[in-house]
């Protein structure tokens, strides 16, 4: 065999180990085009999902029908696993509309902006200006919007102990002239009504 014929035969097979590559191992891996990573997507994204549409059972607070108490309430909010988000959501429902037969004590069109944490277990909520500029006023209906907040979130997260309310990123003394702001408050129920009087 002349060395023309060997090299031929060597070129033959190594087209055709190519042309095997390229049909069977390269083709079907463009065409699948990342499907693997296709395929892990829906579990991840299923996951993700379910952790966005888990739901905790918070106490919130509203007005009783008489206007002389708080009543709680059980809600679901949406599940942080972070304790500020989670105040974040707290709040968030606390001071939403409500339709009938509850009332808020929150002013209407009042805005969460932010929420934030120490470590000795203080929150600082700080509300939009519209928390003074529409609230009706009174030593009582002031008591239920601040304790409402506070209330809210120290019942509900054992980490917090004291809330201070912040007015548009800033200290303030007051909401309406009564309670006052200048300092973290800790959980008070005497407002609250209770299902079991003593």
């Amino acid at each position: 065999m002349t060395r023309r014929a060997i090299l031929g035969g060597v070129a033959f097979v190594a087209a055709a180990i190519l042309t095997w590559w390229v049909l069977f191992v390269a083709v079907p891996r463009w065409s699948r085009g990342g499907a693997p990573d296709q395929d892990a997507d829906p579990a991840t994204a299923s996951a993700q999902a379910a952790a966005a549409q888990r739901k905790i059972t918070a106490t919130l607070y509203y007005i009783s029908e008489d206007g002389m108490s708080l009543e709680p309430a059980q809600q679901e909010v949406p599940f942080a696993e972070v304790i500020a988000e989670q105040a974040r959501h707290i709040v968030e429902a606390q001071i939403a509309a409500v339709e009938a037969p509850r009332a808020t004590a929150v002013p209407e069109g009042t805005k969460l902006r932010a929420v934030y944490l120490t470590e000795r277990g203080d929150a600082f909520v700080d509300l939009s200006g519209d928390v003074t500029t529409n609230h009706p006023g009174g030593a009582l209906d002031e008591l239920f919007t601040v304790y409402t907040i506070v209330n809210a979130l120290t019942v509900n997260l054992p980490a917090i102990t004291r809330v201070q309310i912040l007015i548009d990123g800033k200290e303030a003394d007051t909401l309406a002239g009564h309670v006052d702001l200048r300092h973290p408050l800790s959980r008070n129920l005497t407002w609250v009504k209770s299902d079991n009087p003593s």
